[in-house]
């Protein structure tokens, strides 16, 4: 049953926010959020280490996010991370803290998987969504580009730059000068014509700014009369003069600037001044919309079963050319397995489930590059693509199971011996095994079970007699599966594992 109540959380490179929203026929209405400006970025050494500090500074945010979330069902609840824990080397040591400490799991998701979240959330708070948009975002530690119209994305893209690695990069110790925001913008044009012709060919109608860097920019340039409303390319010109002028961040006197904002005001202004001038824009509209509200939004399609993933798997299907029939046979051999191993993964929607039935289907998705070795291609191609609605670590976890659904199970041997995932791989290598001959046999009568980590195989007497190949095939699984420590043990019998 849909919960009434449901919850975002972004681990930006700047700021950890949390947005709690109610469901009112379809519609989200933002109801609690808290803000915590960690400044996650400005820990991250040259060699892209996040520094203790920083790390500290998270885990106190989430753990006063933990307290506010108490009562929320596990599903109500997403949190997600973006560019400083895409790059960051011990990102993986952080998250397991990090988890603990909000006590919900954390995706970190892709540049563009970011982008297309935040351009739900912005499409959701525009008055005439059905204009072509074009939507940027400054963050922390990168920028997103979004052209969309009536709730869909057309282009999107993630840069590499951001408000806090600009600021400290460019204006040390808060000092302004003609020769830093010059740098600064040079740089963040260099990053912008890499795409810059592309959009302006798409085209749109509107520009819309969402985040921090651009509603911090839009309150200033209003309070302090440089603009009547939103962003102006003569407001921003006016504010280069007012920074020069000021020379450094601590005598900086302007109506609208806000203490949290004040470290990363230059790098965010630099940014989208260069912005300004790449795309031609002479306004900018803001929107509260932001990538916390498109996640609530995109949560609450799984909701309703319109989850996005879904829609991803079958574009991927189709654009691969996937024989189709094949994939959804294996499946369906796999999920009667993983059946029987997990009896609660015989709902439809259990989340176990539903990853084995992605795999199934993508499973030979590397042929398309080669046959030999396809398990490796595909594994790369799901580990790399674009997988709008899939977080890193879904995508991640996809590419382990089909690595491992054929080959040597050892160069999979380094996931957790607890992992679930080892579940999923034995009921995709059984399925793939069963159906190599590609006849459309459907689901064999076969039974499986555990015993501790190895695995109990149950077959009638005379099926496998007459299926010499799948017979071989099995006593090669059973190798594999001994070079991991584990074993997988055939029984024939007149009844499916009969109870001794």
């Amino acid at each position: 049953m849909m919960q009434e109540l449901i919850a975002a959380i972004d681990l930006g490179s700047n700021s950890f926010r949390l947005q709690v929203g109610r469901i009112v026929n379809d519609q989200i209405y933002p109801l609690d959020g808290l803000k915590e400006p960690v400044r996650l970025a400005a820990g991250l050494s040259p060699g892209k280490l996040l520094d203790a500090a920083a790390q500290q500074r998270g885990f106190d945010a989430l753990q006063r996010f933990n307290e506010r979330l108490r009562g929320f069902a596990p599903d109500a609840v997403r949190a997600v991370a973006t560019n400083t824990l895409r790059v960051a080397k011990n990102s993986p040591a952080f998250l397991v803290k990090a988890e603990a400490a909000l006590g919900v799991p954390i995706e970190v998701i892709a540049g563009r998987e970011e982008a297309r979240l935040i351009y739900v959330g912005v499409a959701h708070t525009l008055p005439n969504p059905h204009r072509q948009q074009l939507v940027v975002d400054i963050g922390g530690g990168s920028t997103e580009f979004i052209i969309g119209k009536s709730f869909e994305p057309i282009q999107l893209e993630s840069l590499y730059m951001g408000c806090v690695r600009y600021s400290l990069e460019y204006f040390p110790q808060g000092r302004i000068d003609k020769h830093g925001l010059r740098e600064a913008e040079m740089a963040a044009r260099r990053e912008l014509q890499t795409i810059v012709h592309a959009y302006r060919e798409t085209g749109w109608e509107e520009a819309v700014g969402s985040s921090g860097s651009a509603k911090a920019l839009a309150e200033i340039l209003e309070q302090n009369g440089f603009s009547d409303s939103g962003i102006t390319r003569d407001g921003l010109d006016r504010l280069r003069a007012a920074l020069l002028r000021a020379g450094s961040l601590d005598r900086m006197q302007l109506a609208g600037l806000k203490g949290d904002r004040l470290p990363v005001l230059l790098g965010g202004f630099s940014i989208m001044s260069a912005v300004f001038k790449e795309f031609g824009l002479e306004r900018m509209v803001f929107s509260e919309g932001a990538l916390r509200l498109g996640v609530l939004y995109d949560l609450l399609g799984r909701y309703h079963h319109h989850d996005l993933r879904d829609a991803t798997v079958a574009s991927f299907v189709a654009r691969y050319a996937i024989d189709r029939k094949q994939a959804e046979e294996v499946g369906a051999t796999a999920c009667f397995l993983l059946s029987r191993l997990l009896p609660e993964t015989s709902d439809p929607a259990h989340p176990d489930r539903r990853f084995l039935q992605w795999a199934a289907m993508l499973h030979e998705i590397g042929i398309s590059v080669a046959h030999s070795s396809y398990h490796k291609h595909s594994a790369y191609i799901l580990a790399n693509a674009d997988m709008p609605g899939f977080s890193r670590m879904d995508q991640g976890r996809l590419a382990r199971v089909v690595l491992a659904h054929r080959g040597k199970l050892e160069r999979v041997g380094a996931i957790d011996p607890d992992s679930r995932d080892w579940l999923l791989i034995v009921c995709l290598r059984l399925a793939a095994v069963i159906h190599r001959a590609r006849d459309g046999r459907g689901i064999p009568p076969i039974d499986i079970e555990r015993a501790g980590r190895d695995f109990l195989v149950g077959a009638p007497d005379g099926w496998l007699k007459k299926l010499p190949l799948t017979a071989s095939a099995i006593e090669e699984e059973q190798r594999q599966w001994q070079s991991v420590g584990r074993k997988l043990l055939l029984r024939t019998k007149p009844v499916l594992l009969e109870a001794e």
